[in-house]
């Protein structure tokens, strides 16, 4: 008879991120938003939300791209990679799919109130100016499957 520890960690997978990429003449350039809300007030961060009900995790990250930034038109991928992180307040470990949008290169961004800036700018200077540890990690991740060289097609969302 197999015993179940009851004291082991909750895994919850409640949320996506999203990385946004426009390739311009010289490189590829990241996304990157400052937190005007008073959860990660000031962090700079890609794209984060929660799934609501009935949605798929791909649904959610195109409406937190469109809720976020006003982009309605992106090129979604599943990156195969998770941003996670550990709750010390609710004692859990979240895992959140990290998705890769690619957008045109004269995209306008139009933030809502939960951000009070962004930027667009090079892996390495998005690398340095993420806050939160492990997000450099994911952008190293993404530049070296979806930059470096030409993303799988069958990690391609249809829609």
């Amino acid at each position: 008879m197999m015993s179940f520890d009851h004291n082991e960690l909750t895994i919850r997978c409640k949320g996506i991120a999203v990385v946004l990429l426009k390739k311009t003449e010289h490189q590829c350039q990241v996304l990157l938003l400052k937190r005007a809300s008073s959860i990660l007030h000031d962090v700079w961060c890609y794209i984060g939300g929660g799934i609501e009900t009935g949605e798929k995790a791909w649904q959610a990250a195109l409406r937190e791209i469109q809720e976020e930034t006003g982009i309605t038109h992106v090129t979604l991928y599943n990156s195969n990679k998770f941003d996670q992180f550990y709750s010390s307040i609710d004692d859990f470990i979240n895992l959140a799919p990290v998705f890769v949008g690619f957008v045109e290169e004269k995209q306008d961004v139009k933030l809502n109130n939960e951000h009070k800036e962004f930027k667009w700018m090079s892996f390495e200077e998005a690398s340095e100016k993420v806050t939160l540890p492990g997000n450099d990690e994911v952008l190293r991740f993404i530049e070296k499957h979806f930059v470096k060289r030409d993303p799988l097609e069958w990690l391609r969302v249809v829609i």
